[in-house]
C-alpha cells in the first residue's frame, strides 16, 4: 500500500487507463489557466477521475509566516478537483465548479505542495469530488487541506 492507503497496482492500473486524447484534452485546458500558470503550479498525473498537481515554494505564494498561502492552497485545490471531474465528462463539454468547501488543518509548509483532487460521485450533471492537499518536505508528505467540490458539466453553447 501507498501513503494514500491505496494498492500501488490499483493506482497503476488507473494510469494505464488514461487514454492520449484525455490526457491532451485535459493540459490543453489547463494551458488556458492564467491563475494556475500566474501562480507556478503544473499538472504532475492524470488519470481517470483523479488528478494531481504540484505547487512550487516561492515568495509570491506565501503568506506573512511563510506558509503557502490558503488561497494559493485553495485554488490549487479547486482546479485540482475540477479536472478530476473533466476526466469523466464527454469530449465536447466543460466544466465549472458549482461550490467547494476546504478545511485547513495545518500551516501548508515543505518544498511544494500537491493537490489532489478525486472525483467521488460523477452524475450526468453534477460531480462531487474530494479535494486533498499535501505538503511535500524531504519527499514526506503531510496531509494540510481536505474539502469537497461540486461541478457542473455544461456545453460550450450553453454559456
Amino acid at each position: 500500500m501507498n501513503a494514500e492507503g491505496e494498492h500501488a497496482e490499483d493506482h497503476q492500473t488507473q494510469q494505464e487507463q488514461a487514454s492520449p486524447e484525455m490526457v491532451a484534452r485535459i493540459r490543453e485546458s489547463f494551458d488556458r489557466q492564467g491563475l494556475m500558470a500566474h501562480l507556478g503550479a503544473r499538472i504532475t498525473q492524470i488519470t481517470p477521475g483523479r488528478v494531481n498537481f504540484a505547487l512550487p515554494s516561492r515568495p509570491e505564494v506565501t503568506q506573512q509566516h511563510g506558509y503557502f498561502h490558503a488561497g494559493a492552497t485553495s485554488a490549487v485545490a479547486d482546479s485540482a478537483g475540477g479536472y478530476a471531474a473533466y476526466t469523466l465528462f464527454p469530449e465536447n463539454t466543460e466544466v465549472l465548479t458549482v461550490e467547494y468547501k476546504i478545511n485547513l488543518l495545518a500551516p501548508a509548509v515543505g518544498a511544494h505542495i500537491e493537490a489532489v483532487g478525486t472525483a467521488l460521485k460523477a452524475g450526468r450533471t453534477l460531480t462531487v469530488c474530494q479535494l486533498e492537499v499535501f505538503g511535500v518536505l524531504d519527499g514526506r508528505r503531510k496531509l494540510v487541506a481536505n474539502g469537497q467540490q461540486t461541478l457542473i458539466r455544461v456545453n460550450p453553447s450553453e454559456r
